[in-house]
């Protein structure tokens, strides 16, 4: 009885019955309000000992006993095991596939189909022709459309290619062809390479250097791990290491003085285990730079410092943050909704997704406070895997930055279905403000991954997304009452 009493409640506050005002959320006063507003710093604090728990569980209000209850089990247990006691709260929308969706599918464990392969790269899809692309074989190398088709994608990067069309490309055709040619033809990308690892796009010269890698030209790699581009220098700095090791410490050594975290990461991974003169020092001198920065999201690169000297990782520090200014309201029910629009060059269009308060409040809050501020506008989709996610909000288009504060996990029973929309981490409690949206079903991140918000028009727009496309804006758009 109680329990179906309070996933109608749910369901009211979900639905927007419940008034948005801050003092009279739902009838509450402004003291309810206010210990609403504690018990949900103590859960985001992860402090049992917080008063307000002990308060919210003794309520007259069985909304403010719920989120008390939620909050004890959230700090007891990083992985929230007991969620699925709570209430189910509103499911998100069912949102049908894309028809090219299994033609994409079809292509999985057929790489050495070279006739499939050749009907794909014509497809009417980009993401089923960038798809084969990835995926043709080496065996498909003596298939002269294949190759030839390839080779025009390739050669098509010498044409402006910083703005493409609804439903087409820009660099990215020549990009995945230029990897694929040195796989299966690595002939035809000999009086190429040199090119492309001068490209003016950064994300051409970062596929030239898995080329570069594919063909084991360790001497173009070289070069691009000083590229001045830091993501450009991690991939170029990776692939170096797995072909010639320690053998390239001085380009390693080099990195180590590089602005972004993700390049000066793979760079102590690279030197871990090595016996050059000049490595210690250069290490010890990137560890004290790192530590001074006091980014919480950049953990990963002191880390990877501290193995390469051979001394333990310390422990993730957060620091204590205020409440957002709208976590109440969201916690409570407020209908609050965001539209991405994405750039004209990225072929434009946009899409809304409504935040999750009723799962994730606090984490919510703090994207649409970012999002108020402008801090997504211009930032891209740096990951884009079709079948799976596409992931972005980086400074810097890389999953090593972030927000330099954590957001903490806010795990539920609303799962991670085609649609949703979760948070970027690298492990419990380290979200770093980059965004990921479900495009399938992914329920095996439901263990470790929050929800915060779900797309609620423009599915279409998200799924032809591709690597690269840039975000214009970002901004809570007006949700009219009932």
């Amino acid at each position: 009885m109680i329990r179906s009493a309070v996933a109608a409640l749910a369901v009211l506050a979900y639905a927007g019955v419940i008034p948005g005002a801050l003092s009279a959320q739902g009838g509450l006063s402004p003291a309810d309000s206010a210990l609403v507003g504690r018990i949900l710093l103590a859960e985001d604090r992860r402090d049992s000992t917080d008063t307000a728990l002990g308060k919210g569980e003794r309520h007259g209000d069985e909304r403010i006993r719920l989120l008390a209850r939620r909050a004890r089990g959230r700090i007891a247990d990083p992985q929230f095991a007991a969620r699925q006691s709570l209430p189910p709260l509103p499911p998100p929308p069912v949102w049908p596939e894309p028809e090219w969706k299994a033609r994409y599918r079809a292509l999985t464990d057929r790489q050495a189909d070279c006739p499939l392969m050749r009907t794909a790269l014509a497809d009417s899809a980009w993401p089923v022709r960038l798809r084969a692309a990835d995926l043709a074989d080496a065996t498909c190398g003596t298939d002269s459309v294949i190759v030839g088709t390839l080779r025009q994608w390739v050669d098509g990067l010498t044409r402006d290619v910083s703005r493409r069309t609804r439903g087409g490309v820009a660099w990215q055709a020549g990009a995945h062809a230029a990897v694929a040619l040195a796989r299966i033809a690595p002939a035809q990308l000999d009086s190429r390479i040199h090119r492309l690892a001068r490209h003016p796009r950064w994300e051409v010269r970062s596929y030239a250097a898995r080329a570069a890698a594919q063909r084991g030209d360790t001497a173009v790699l070289r070069r691009m791990a000083r590229d001045p581009n830091d993501n450009v220098k991690d991939v170029a700095i990776t692939e170096l290491a797995r072909l010639a090791g320690h053998r390239a410490d001085d380009v390693y050594i080099a990195a180590l003085g590089a602005r972004g975290p993700q390049a000066v990461r793979s760079a102590a991974v690279a030197l871990k285990g090595s016996t050059h003169a000049r490595a210690r020092p250069a290490l010890e001198r990137a560890l004290a730079r790192w530590r001074l920065r006091g980014s919480e999201t950049e953990h990963d690169v002191r880390v990877a410092l501290l193995e390469a000297l051979g001394r333990p990782a310390t422990g993730r520090a957060a620091a204590r943050l205020p409440l957002p200014r709208r976590a109440v309201p969201l916690a409570l029910g407020q209908d609050v909704r965001l539209r991405v629009e994405i750039a004209p060059a990225s072929g434009g269009g946009s899409f809304t997704v409504r935040l999750r308060g009723d799962v994730a409040p606090m984490m919510a809050a703090r994207v649409l406070a970012l999002a108020d501020s402008g801090y997504y506008d211009g930032l891209t989709w740096q990951r884009v895997e079709h079948d799976f996610v596409i992931q972005g909000g980086s400074p810097d288009a890389n999953e090593y930055v972030g927000y330099p504060r954590y957001f903490r996990d806010e795990l539920g029973n609303v799962s991670h279905v085609r649609g949703t929309v979760g948070m970027s981490t690298r492990g419990h409690d380290t979200g770093d403000a980059q965004w990921f949206f479900n495009l399938k079903d992914n329920t095996r991140l439901d263990r470790d991954f929050t929800v915060f918000a779900e797309v609620t028009e423009g599915m279409d727009v998200v799924d032809a997304i591709l690597e690269g496309d840039t975000i214009a804006r970002v901004r809570e758009v007006r949700v009219a009452r009932r």
